[in-house]
């Protein structure tokens, strides 16, 4: 896939633009580098290690600069935001994962609102920067289990630490985008702040721990069952180039438009996609025989049993829309996942051109030439 090949993405607003991508060492953070280095973007990476093995960015082979630091380190993120002068953020790092945030609470709070304080400050300090785009979660909401689908208008809240932590940084991000960022502050121009909520997330080259899928992938890779908890939870499950076209088409309505954008977003599936645990586990095994679980009838940590997102906000606005339903998402993934395994192959940059053609065969305008 060359970079030719996906010139005008986004009106090609990130074409020689310095974008700094804050966890690009994850899962999430290191298919939007990917996607940013090939529609030309210079692409920065602040993060610590992938605490994962193997780890995606590695298996990429992308060349940028990056700064392996701690969010909870302000005069390093402050470093670092001074030596790569990005125009574009997005903050993806966190510590994403809900059961580690039962046994680390002080760490997940720590890191996901002290360290997005110690990022803003960094930014307003930084005249170079014009956009910031924070994406949080779907668990950000107080779920009151309705069933009824969240609007970006409802009450935040969040049961577990990492939910909780979400929360809290929606509020801070409101706190400074009307504090500090929506006007001058000293940098000469205000720093359009959005936040995107997104849900559950699969795709290739996620190993992290605790997730449907990575479990079900290194299970299978090494013959073995597993563990099912939680069957009968509902999420607003989508491909990890969903909601990454969400924050690239925010970005630069963004960069038009810094007043008319910079608030919260929905980025989430159409109603098929919102599927039961066991549902997904069940259609994953259709695409990969080699997966096999059971039920884990033993004492869970509290989860929401229902989330559902109502994303007609970007749709309407924004012009944003799922590409691939539900089982694209499924084959693609489990795709990626026994290449690699068999063959070696990484088809992430395959993955993005076919995402791309499908999304402008369907209209949609960001996708256009």
């Amino acid at each position: 896939m060359s970079t030719s090949w996906l010139g005008g993405l986004f009106g090609d607003v990130y074409a020689g633009r310095r974008v700094l991508v804050t966890g690009h060492t994850g899962f999430k953070g290191s298919w939007l580098a990917c996607w940013l280095h090939s529609m030309g973007a210079r692409v920065f990476g602040l993060a610590l290690p992938p605490d994962a093995e193997p780890a995606h960015l590695p298996l990429l082979g992308l060349q940028f600069e990056e700064a392996l630091v701690d969010l909870r380190n302000g005069p390093a993120v402050a470093d670092a935001l001074r030596r790569f002068e990005p125009e574009v953020v997005f903050h993806l790092a966190a510590q994403p994962l809900v059961r580690r945030s039962y046994r680390e609470p002080h760490a997940t709070f720590d890191t996901n609102v002290m360290g997005l304080v110690n990022l803003l400050e960094a930014v307003r300090a930084m005249p170079s920067v014009r956009v910031v785009v924070n994406a949080t979660t779907d668990k950000c909401y107080q779920n009151l289990d309705t069933g009824r689908a969240y609007r970006e208008t409802d009450a935040l809240g969040g049961h577990d630490p990492y939910s909780a932590s979400k929360a809290c940084a929606e509020i801070v991000s409101a706190s400074y985008r009307a504090s500090f960022l929506a006007h001058d502050d000293g940098r000469g121009h205000p720093v359009a702040l959005a936040t995107a909520r997104a849900g559950n997330v699969i795709g290739g080259g996620d190993w992290s721990e605790d997730r449907l899928i990575p479990d079900l992938v290194r299970a299978a890779m090494q013959g073995r069952i597993t563990d099912i908890r939680h069957p009968g939870a509902t999420r607003p499950w989508q491909h990890v180039l969903e909601p990454l076209s969400g924050y690239l088409l925010l970005g630069q309505r963004l960069w038009a438009d810094p007043a008319a954008c910079a608030e919260a977003w929905n980025f989430g599936p159409e109603a098929q996609g919102h599927l039961s645990v066991g549902e997904i586990v069940a259609r994953f095994a259709d695409e990969w025989p080699a997966v096999r679980h059971r039920l884990d009838t033993g004492p869970q940590p509290h989860e929401a049993a229902l989330l559902h997102l109502d994303c007609r906000k970007a749709q309407h606005q924004l012009g944003w829309r799922p590409v691939w339903e539900a089982g694209t998402m499924l084959a693609r993934t489990a795709a990626w996942y026994r290449g690699w395994h068999e063959t070696g192959r990484v088809a992430t940059r395959r993955d993005i051109q076919q995402y791309v053609a499908d999304a402008r065969r369907a209209g949609l305008e960001w996708a256009s030439r």
